[in-house]
């Protein structure tokens, strides 16, 4: 099964999305550095598996990084401070809405220095608003370590509904679903 969400005849990439303070858009290849710097990052690895090696990011990474449905990359003032992605969440994985998996999941990662400004909140709401415009009868899910105290009141802002935990790397993890008509923050 592909982790592309498949939502013919709505095209990809959507027009940028503007919020009030953001711009949400395909990724470029000015990207590359903070896309880099993310996946880097030993504060955001902590509850997504670990920072990545800066050097196995350099080799691995291609110039345009992200070109691909689902991915947003989240801009301040010109600059890229995180990530949104909408990917089918793969059958092996825990936590599910149907027996076969495949349903919508919504990621999100920010550098630190844009942590607690309530960018991570207002990015989702836009992209679950396009999601809901393109897809209106599918709904969402999104996990998340438990200890994660922030992203837990992320989905919460958001309209997300707790279907389920499970143990997953090594943690307990907290399964929401959003669907269209919730209202997000």
């Amino acid at each position: 099964m592909s982790d592309e969400i498949p939502v013919h005849p709505v095209a990809w990439p959507p027009a940028p999305i503007k919020t009030e303070r953001l711009v949400l858009r395909e990724s470029e290849a000015r990207d590359r550095a903070a896309l880099i710097e993310l996946f880097a990052s030993r504060e955001v690895g902590t509850y997504v598996g670990g920072a990545r090696p800066r050097d196995e990011l350099e080799r691995a990474m291609p110039e345009v990084p992200g070109r691909r449905f689902g991915f947003f990359v989240v801009e301040l003032d010109g600059a890229a401070i995180g990530m949104i992605t909408l990917d089918r969440r793969g059958p092996e994985r825990q936590g599910h809405l149907r027996p076969e998996g495949g349903e919508p999941e919504l990621g999100y990662m920010f550098l630190p220095q844009a942590w607690g400004r309530g960018y991570a909140t207002e990015a989702c709401a836009a992209v679950l608003d396009w999601f809901a415009g393109a897809l209106p009868d599918e709904p969402v899910l999104l996990s998340s370590r438990t200890a994660n105290a922030a992203s837990m009141r992320v989905a919460a802002k958001l309209g997300f509904t707790e279907v389920g935990r499970f143990e997953d790397y090594g943690a307990e993890q907290w399964l929401g679903v959003w669907s269209p008509g919730t209202p997000s923050d």
